[in-house]
């Protein structure tokens, strides 16, 4: 594609200015966005960043006027002017009218972080994006169709012919993305705004994508909005940044200016945090050098069949755990990392028999979990608990915080009445809650704490053994060093040992004393974190740790990125 023209970037494309938006509640309108300033320069980055609740997606869906309900806008205005012949104001324009309706998609789009939530799963790739091009586009069907593949080209997606006649569920974590992508930008907006649009994709993916973005950013010309709470992403890829905190823009200016000489407070707790996580936990304590096995995993499968037509042939087999084995000791924590389908969370579920293993032993304190009956297991249980990544998925959100935590105490018949009321508050204390909240619901809690409520429950009975599933990633940097720590305080107070299964190796480095890299099923590399992380030897452990972003402005483009190619491994 030849590079599009840009015009003088002297004035700004979009200008936001003073905007203030609320919530239209019983007692009134509460303001979420208090007098919001900034300004988007085509050709570059501007990154809005901060923690959940800071207004940074309510801010993105009023610059295309889509407030989301009950909010209104009450006050400033948001002015774009795309070709420098005269601004026009979006906030003016009626939210259904016909005028907004041409811009949004055409010249200001919008993408997000899951994208299963924006494609259709009824329609193909194809039909959805020639669908955009026809509204934005005085084109046929033929023309829009040719348009679609050279978009899906242009967002290297392979065989675009044939891949915009597959369905959103054909296509990876990431190529789903990069057909997102390649949506908002098959009309060539002038300005694209990226809502945690890599915060859902493992780092190697998410590294392509950002490659991607800039890459097309160049050849159209376009400015880029992209809202994360991702520090390193921010280094990689921002000439400005935008800091929110509580619907305020705190702090704001050039990357370099931010990192370096960071003038808010809340802006020096964000990059602290992030520092926080680059080395191990201070203080960490080692399990013992004579600690006895306390798991033991041996030639593990796991195969998950497809099965066609009226007599269930199967027709696909795909092996998800392939011979994996490893030992876990007393009072240890063993991370297991590697991208979306390298089977690491199977394993977990495996080890808490969620997943029957077609082979291999688990040996759990002298018994296999694999041939294990129901009572067995249902003893080994109260020993073996799960902490999952999204905290508000894996509370019921009509229990209250004390019959959530209780009903674990409950069904193994470990309590009941007062005691079992005054165990609910001790729980509650030791995860950092205050026991007066124990009546509320979760919808009533901060994500942060919701994840020490899923804590509370799973140390209830009292386990050895904690597989925890992504416990942080749907966390804030701040909060996720904090549940961290708490786990921690409790793995010395109780001799926990930890399976933590992560895609992010700054909290693996932090928390696990060892690391196992998993790919396409097998473990290719493991051993102490420190010597994995300082020194990997695997060309795959390699590719993956070069794809970390560093939260350091100055090394951006000085890196070699290692790409794996298994044919050559």
């Amino acid at each position: 594609m030849p590079l599009i023209h840009m015009p003088s970037d002297t004035h700004p494309i979009i200008r936001v200015d003073n905007l203030n938006v609320g919530f239209s509640m019983r007692q009134g309108v509460v303001d979420v966005l208090h007098g919001i300033s900034f300004d988007l320069h085509r050709g570059k980055t501007t990154c809005i960043v901060g923690e959940s609740g800071s207004g940074k997606s309510v801010t993105a869906r009023t610059i295309l006027n889509m407030v989301p309900r009950p909010g209104i806008i009450n006050g400033g205005r948001i002015m774009f002017d795309p070709d420098g012949t005269g601004p026009v104001c979006l906030t003016e324009m009626d939210p259904r009218g016909k005028e907004i309706r041409a811009i949004r998609g055409g010249r200001i789009a919008m993408i997000f972080q899951e994208p299963m939530s924006s494609l259709s799963p009824v329609h193909t790739i194809g039909n959805q994006i020639v669908e955009a091009i026809r509204l934005h586009r005085d084109v046929d069907k033929k023309e829009a169709r040719r348009m679609a593949a050279e978009a899906l080209a242009q967002v290297e997606i392979p065989n675009p012919e044939k891949a915009l006649d597959k369905y959103a569920f054909e296509y990876s974590g990431g190529m789903r993305q990069r057909a997102m992508i390649a949506m908002a930008l098959s009309c060539h907006p002038d300005v694209l705004i990226a809502d945690e649009p890599t915060t859902a994709l493992d780092v190697t993916t998410q590294a392509e994508i950002l490659d991607l973005m800039k890459n097309l950013q160049t050849d159209l010309g376009m400015a880029i909005m992209f809202i994360t709470h991702d520090m390193g992403v921010v280094a990689e890829i921002a000439d400005e940044v935008v800091v929110m905190e509580q619907g305020h823009v705190v702090e704001k200016g050039g990357i370099d200016q931010i990192f370096s000489a960071p003038q808010h407070p809340y802006t020096q707790k964000l990059l602290t945090a992030v520092k926080t996580l680059d080395e191990p936990a201070p203080g960490k304590v080692r399990p013992a050098a004579d600690a006895r096995d306390i798991l033991t995993v041996k030639g593990l499968e796991l195969r998950f069949e497809k099965k066609e037509g009226f007599f269930q042939r199967v027709t696909e087999v795909t092996k998800a755990v392939d011979g994996v084995s490893f030992t876990l000791r007393q009072g240890e924590a063993l991370g297991i990392v590697g991208e979306s389908g390298s089977g690491k969370t199977t394993v977990g579920r495996c080890i808490a028999r969620v997943y029957d293993p077609n082979a291999g032993t688990i040996d759990y304190s002298g018994q296999n979990l694999v041939t294990a009956g129901a009572a067995e297991l249902r003893d080994t249980r109260k020993q073996i608990r799960m902490i999952f990544q999204d905290p508000f998925a894996s509370l019921n959100p009509r229990m209250t915080v004390k019959q959530l935590i209780a009903e674990p105490l409950i069904v193994n018949g470990i309590a009941r009445g007062k005691d079992l009321e005054d165990r609910v508050a001790k729980l509650l204390t030791e995860v950092g809650l205050d026991p007066g909240m124990m009546e509320r619901y979760p919808h009533a809690f901060s994500g942060g704490q919701r994840q020490r409520i899923v804590v509370a429950r799973a140390i209830a009975l009292e386990p050895k053994l904690v597989i925890a599933d992504e416990p942080t990633s749907a966390l804030d940097v701040s909060i996720r060093t904090q549940v961290l720590d708490l786990l921690l305080r409790l793995q010395a107070e109780m001799g926990l040992s930890f399976i933590f299964i992560s895609h992010d190796m700054a909290v693996i480095r932090y928390f696990c004393d060892r690391v196992a890299v998993m790919f396409k099923g097998r473990i290719v590399e493991i051993g102490e974190t420190e010597q994995i992380i300082t020194d990997p030897q695997h060309p795959y452990t390699k590719a993956l740790l070069s794809s970390v972003p560093i939260a350091d402005p100055s090394l951006r483009g000085t890196r070699q990125r290692h790409r794996y190619i298994p044919e050559q491994a």
